[in-house]
């Protein structure tokens, strides 16, 4: 169940946001509403933005139609939202790379994030997790970190591929832990447990719902989370912020927000955050969310363009690192 703090606070949030409309077309919305999601039908993202879209088609009172495009890691679907002729009642959701970490690993990205995107409100946030396989001989972060720093490279981790979420984390963690781990990518989580679960490699970066069964089947265990307050899908298990020489504000979480293309009137962006803000505060999506592995967020447009700027300079930095060990 979330925590009641982060349910006050989602409340909150939705209370604040309802303050007087700017002046707007009185006739939105008239039509019915696009939203394109980057992902294949079915896929996270893509749920995600169905547990949303849902009820803010009803609070609208127009549809909501999902345009899936996917490619280029989420990529594709925010240049279709920026290409789309009626862009009045077009946005989209989208993980954080298109946002972030796009504009340094994709040569030709067709659009700017700080001129073309308008932020509309974070929807929610998922940690990872530090699993190594159950007879790993450490108990905990401090344990880890040693282990990792008799020599460079003692460790070897696995991702799912060079610029990934799992990747980037481990660069990020290596980095303000002070030990160098060797990575070696995978195709899929599924590879990386089975290796870890193999003693090919020694550990991975992997979100909590891709764990836990390992967990309880007694072949793995997790040595900590990256999010900066416990997560409900990980029940007992440490944050890393604060532990083993990791700096208080360590934190590495993927992210899903909606957003809007570059021209989008305030008073209509006030409206959908206000609403979607409102629809995050209910119990039911919060567990909707919970179950799938993620953690209802939400707030105000301006903290999630603060989000996007704090996130591309530490994962700029990663990156910049990544580039110097090849």
């Amino acid at each position: 169940m979330i925590i009641s703090r982060r349910a006050a606070l989602l409340g909150a949030a939705a209370m604040t946001l309802c303050k007087p409309a700017l002046a707007q077309d009185a006739t939105w919305p008239s039509q019915p509403q696009h939203v394109y999601v980057g992902f294949p039908a079915g896929s996270s993202p893509d749920l995600l933005a169905r547990i949303v879209t849902e009820p803010l088609a009803e609070k609208l009172g127009q549809p909501i139609v999902i345009e899936n495009k996917p490619g280029a890691g989420g990529v594709i679907g925010i240049q279709q939202m920026l290409n789309a002729q009626d862009q009045k009642n077009t946005f989209a959701t989208t993980i954080n790379g298109p946002l972030t970490t796009a504009p340094r690993l994709t040569p030709s990205l067709g659009y700017d994030v700080a001129e073309d995107i308008v932020p509309v409100t974070l929807i929610a946030t998922s940690p990872l997790v530090l699993v190594v396989a159950a007879d790993f001989p450490a108990e905990d972060l401090a344990d880890f970190v040693q282990a990792a720093g008799k020599e460079p490279e003692a460790l070897a981790y696995g991702s799912v591929g060079k610029g990934s979420g799992a990747h980037l984390t481990a660069e990020l963690f290596s980095d303000r832990a002070g030990v160098e781990m060797l990575h070696i990518p995978f195709t899929s989580y599924a590879e990386v447990t089975t290796a870890i679960i193999g003693h090919e490699i020694d550990c991975g970066f992997m979100a909590p719902s891709a764990a836990m069964q390992y967990v309880e089947a007694g072949k793995v265990k997790i040595l900590g989370i990256t999010s900066e307050t416990p997560f409900a899908q990980a029940p007992g298990v440490p944050v890393m912020a604060g532990q083993a020489g990791l700096p208080d504000d360590f934190r590495a979480e993927l992210w899903n927000a909606f957003i809007a293309p570059a021209g989008t009137e305030e008073a209509i962006v006030d409206t959908l955050s206000t609403h979607i803000n409102a629809i995050l505060a209910g119990e039911a999506v919060q567990k909707r969310l919970l179950d799938m592995g993620w953690q209802a967020a939400g707030g105000s447009a301006e903290e999630l363009q603060q989000r996007i700027a704090e996130d591309t300079k530490v994962w700029g930095a990663v990156l910049d690192r990544i580039d110097a060990k090849e």
